[in-house]
């Protein structure tokens, strides 16, 4: 299968580098030092699930020199993801399938806005990975963990030909009827502890039984499945339950990829993860105190990184 990896941050670059070991016909699209580390050296991954190097790797900038492919695995940051569909236009014909891995919610209804929502295979993926230097991803969690699904429900050949090209590849992969469940299922969880993580600059394990903490991060996750129902989306009951136990059994030295941004003073997922939130809310009204109260605290340094850096 040809396959272009539209982001070769810590999710596209891993699970591309996954797709690859096991002979597929990886592209990745990267920029600057990281693609240029790339083409020199190959791609190479430090995992708690085993080290791989993808050397040579086959690397560009530019999605024309790719051509037409059967599927972009779409993994750019949020605040790029109207950018990268259009860039993506020479890489898709009638047979492409294009599935992000982004956080947040609303990525299918972007990308397929401009590519076809046609194209557009719902996919949800639990993983923490980041660049750790150029051509470098790190790896951190025992868990790789991909759902995929139709955004009608149905049951296609594409759903079944791609979920087993990930399951090759070593994840563990699950097929939904219903994807809108499954992306806010997983955005309840990245949602609050984004916002809470940031707030607190701190890992999963040195917050998660702070009582007081752990109470404010139980309200935040409330507050997004609130939202969620008010969508008409369908959550499990215990959900909040569910979230703080996923999270009990986490590694205790992650930190979510938006967190590791906030602290890095780089521009971050705010608007997708938290300020998304915050806005349903005053939609759809349902009341969102902690939510709004991190998105307060972090628009001024969001603010702040977005603003060109002065030269000395």
């Amino acid at each position: 299968m040809r396959i272009a990896i539209m982001g070769t941050g810590g999710v596209g670059g891993y699970y591309g580098a996954l797709l690859a070991k096991t002979g597929q016909d990886v592209t990745f699209i990267a920029r600057g030092r990281h693609l240029q580390a790339i083409r020199e050296s190959g791609l190479q991954v430090k995992s708690v699930l085993g080290d791989l190097l993808v050397s040579p790797a086959q690397a560009t900038d530019d999605p024309v020199d790719i051509g037409p492919v059967d599927l972009i695995l779409f993994a750019t940051k949020t605040y790029h993801t109207d950018e990268a569909a259009r860039l993506i236009m020479p890489m898709t014909d009638d047979r492409t399938t294009v599935v992000s891995f982004q956080n947040g919610v609303d990525a299918a209804d972007r990308i397929g806005a401009v590519v076809g929502k046609s194209h557009v295979l719902g996919g949800v993926t639990w993983l923490s990975a980041a660049v750790e230097g150029p051509g470098v991803i790190g790896q951190y969690s025992q868990f790789r963990r991909i759902v995929l699904g139709e955004l009608d429900g149905t049951k296609t050949s594409r759903l079944e030909r791609i979920s087993e090209v990930f399951e090759k590849a070593g994840a563990t992969v699950e097929l939904t009827d219903d994807i809108a469940r499954v992306l806010w299922t997983k955005f309840v969880f990245i949602s609050s502890v984004s916002a809470v993580g940031s707030l607190t600059r701190v890992t999963f394990g040195e917050y998660r039984n702070v009582s007081e903490t752990r109470a404010l991060l139980a309200e935040a996750i409330c507050e997004v499945a609130s939202v969620a129902r008010s969508k008409g989306v369908t959550l499990d009951g215990d959900i909040a339950e569910k979230t703080l136990g996923f999270l009990d059994t986490s590694a205790p030295g992650i930190k979510p990829s938006m967190q590791r941004d906030v602290e890095a003073g780089l521009v971050s997922e705010l608007e997708s993860m938290v300020g998304i939130v915050v806005r349903l809310g005053v939609e759809l009204g349902v009341a969102t105190p902690v939510m709004r109260f991190a998105y307060a605290m972090l628009k001024p340094g969001h603010i702040l990184a977005t603003q060109p850096k002065l030269q000395s």
